[in-house]
């Protein structure tokens, strides 16, 4: 526990030292915030060795690490290295809440405020996004990665509503330029009110769809197979398990609770665990740890998700059993998560940018994860237990038997296997049901998130998404506006 967590304790912080003092609580209770950071003047008089001044400069924000009904590692201050202003406030990302925007830092130029209040949820909820793009970015080389309509020099924000309105969902829109999160009362009597923005793992889901959009602005269509659309919601749940594991104490708190077992039950592989609590559901809204398979799911975009979801989540939990158990005397089994995690994080990552514009199914996203990563030379049973786990689930068609993975004969600590016993290893697999419904019938969005729900992405085609820029309601409604056109006697357009 850091200084500033101590129950009972302050922490002086100066330029070249820290003192904890005692803090005073009220008499039979402890005070609401048991640790406060007050600034000290720096030692009078000459100093004859200087000391190197940081070099990052940010702020200091209280978030919810997780989700509100995860106590550990719960609520916890996070440092942002970047310039962040009263609203919050950045270069890519606003904030706004209708009379309680520009929330003001302190003296300090930190946003730390009580969980639950309004000011929280603004800080909160502006962090756990400003957090995720900046993850995305460092995988892609420090180079900014642009929203959907940062076309020709523009470099307008995405604007996060907390407290956008009432509703048991979230939603990204290109139109609106904007981060939606909702909330609503559950239906059991009593029962406290939910705030989707309070959940990490809801607000880094949607923030992956804007960031997506950003990537392949095409893959949002509707017009789309609905192994893209999959390929949407699956890359928003994935966001949510890398975001969780790029951050220290989340991946020690992890391997603490599961010992070191990522098949066990835990804060992990359930997304979004209070909303999926209110709405009566045992592992939250999904449960990244499934076993679905491709013929399971139809062509309902939501349950096809999954099947991408939880084959990249058995191969985190592959590739952490063998490099925990190559590494278990060099490296914590903390470290190692971190480490895998960013590394399988940054492969996808790769693999999606170089799959096709639209149109992209699984198989697409697999071949050039395979083929990525025997480029950057990782061992060879990495790309078996890709082609393993996506077979296992009907995506692609093993080019070997999968009875040593069956059996539980496979050898998971040989860095060189490959399942065949000749040493080949294949970087190019065949889609395994090419008549899949998930492949070739339109997509059933109606248990999606709020951005597959939005007209913007189900009416207007795929090229016209593809080609990146911003939206306008007239871009939503220009079928039917070119329709009037020529019903009142035009020769068509968008306005008759």
């Amino acid at each position: 526990m850091s200084p500033q967590e101590m129950p009972g304790t302050a922490v002086t912080v100066g330029a070249s030292r820290a003192v904890r003092t005692a803090v005073p609580e009220a008499p039979g209770r402890r005070a609401a915030h048991p640790y406060q950071v007050e600034a000290v003047p720096p030692p009078r008089g000459p100093n004859a060795v200087p000391t190197p001044a940081p070099a990052a400069v940010g702020p200091r924000v209280r978030i919810y690490k997780q989700d509100p009904s995860v106590q550990d590692p719960g609520v916890r201050v996070i440092f942002m290295p970047s310039v962040v202003l009263n609203g919050p406030l950045d270069a890519r990302v606003a904030t706004e809440l209708a009379g309680t925007t520009p929330v003001a830092r302190n003296t300090q130029g930190d946003l730390l405020f009580e969980p639950g209040s309004a000011e929280f949820d603004c800080a909160h909820t502006f962090a756990v996004v400003r957090e995720t793009l900046t993850m995305y970015e460092r995988l892609n080389g420090g180079t900014p990665i642009p929203f959907a309509w940062n076309t020709g020099g523009t470099a307008d924000r995405i604007t996060v509503f907390p407290r956008a309105g009432v509703g048991a969902n979230a939603f990204y829109s290109r139109t609106a330029k904007a981060l939606k999160f909702l909330f609503f009362n559950p239906a059991e009597t009593g029962a406290e009110q939910v705030f989707t923005c309070r959940s990490t793992d809801i607000v880094a889901h949607e923030c992956g769809h804007a960031i997506l959009d950003g990537l392949k602005p095409g893959w949002l269509a509707a017009g789309n197979p609905p192994q893209t659309g999959g390929l949407h919601e699956a890359f928003g749940d994935l966001t949510a398990i890398f975001f969780a594991l790029s951050q220290p104490d989340q991946a020690e708190a992890l391997v603490a609770a599961t010992k070191a077992d990522l098949h066990a039950k835990s804060f992990l592989a359930s997304m979004a665990e209070e909303f999926g609590t209110a709405l009566g559901l045992q592992f939250g809204l999904r449960n990244a740890d499934n076993d679905l398979k491709l013929s399971e799911v139809g062509n309902e975009v939501h349950a096809i998700s999954q099947v991408f979801t939880g084959g990249v989540y058995d191969v985190l939990a592959d590739v952490y059993a063998f490099e925990g158990d190559r590494q278990r005397m060099a490296k914590s089994p903390g470290l190692i998560l971190i480490e895998v995690a960013g590394r399988l994080c940054k492969l996808l990552f790769d693999a999606v940018v170089a799959a096709p514009a639209t149109g992209a199914i699984y198989a697409d996203v697999v071949n050039k994860m395979l083929q990525i990563s025997m480029e950057q030379g990782d061992p060879a049973i990495y790309r078996t237990f890709l082609r393993n786990r996506f077979a296992v689930r009907e995506v692609v068609v093993s080019p070997v038997p999968l009875s040593d993975l069956t059996s539980g004969r496979m050898n998971m600590t040989d860095a060189d296997y490959t399942g065949n016993g000749k040493g080949e290893d294949v970087t190019s697999v065949r889609v395994a049901d090419e008549n899949s419904a998930s492949l070739h019938a339109a997509q059933d969005r109606s248990t999606c998130c709020g951005t597959m729900q939005l007209p913007e992405f189900r009416v207007i085609d795929v090229d016209t998404l593809a080609k990146r820029g911003s939206l306008t309601d007239e871009d939503i409604l220009a079928t039917e506006l070119e329709m009037l056109g020529r019903a009142f006697g035009g020769s068509g357009g968008r306005r008759p």
